[in-house]
């Protein structure tokens, strides 16, 4: 169900969700779930796609110490390509959301369909600058992801991911072509079945 905000007032111990992750080639969909303490609001949260990093990881630290509750989930790479990226990123959510200290009274999920939940949900097109508890999941979410790419970028050299993240980018698709795929991409993705066609 997708709803209307001016109709609709926010519960307390609503959580917001957001995930991150569907685009990239490799690595995991990860997802987050918060509960916002309206007695210790925090300033600045939006659409982490419109912050710097350094914001991200202030805000992160913030949400982290302020909110009620908070969580972050993942799928794996295995379940993306078990269950493709849309279902794993509504498992993950799941996963957030049933991970929560607080047991929240609604979700409001980020996007157009909501993951099946144990609490009434709604997704908000474009949540992520509507609600300011989406907001903090889509930062949370991305900040945890961006932090374990950085990771996999030293396990894993001469593909670039600490700066592309995992996403198509041309550098990305060059070193898919010349090196091969690694045990985190995504077997499921055309980009990566092809470059496994043409080392093969």
């Amino acid at each position: 169900m997708q709803i209307d905000l001016d109709l609709v007032p926010i519960e307390p111990f609503t959580a917001g969700v957001d995930e991150v992750g569907r685009g990239p080639l490799c690595g995991p969909v990860v997802a987050a779930a918060v509960i916002l303490d309206p007695d210790r609001p925090i300033l600045g949260l939006k659409d982490s796609k419109r912050l710097t990093e350094r914001r991200r990881i202030e805000l992160a630290e913030e949400i982290k110490a302020r909110s009620l509750a908070w969580c972050v989930a993942r799928a794996e790479v295995a379940e993306i390509d078990e269950l493709n990226v849309l279902h794993a990123t509504m498992l993950a959510m799941q996963r957030a959301v049933a991970g929560l200290s607080t047991e929240p009274s609604s979700a409001l999920i980020d996007g157009n369909r909501c993951p099946q939940l144990d609490v009434p949900c709604a997704a908000v097109v474009k949540g992520d600058d509507k609600v300011p508890a989406i907001a903090a999941a889509s930062i949370l979410a991305k900040v945890s992801r961006d932090q374990e790419m950085q990771q996999l970028d030293a396990l894993y050299p001469g593909y670039g991911i600490a700066q592309h993240k995992g996403y198509p980018t041309a550098a990305h698709m060059k070193a898919l072509a010349e090196l091969g795929a690694t045990p985190i991409h995504r077997r499921s993705f055309k980009p990566v079945q092809q470059a496994l066609q043409n080392k093969s």
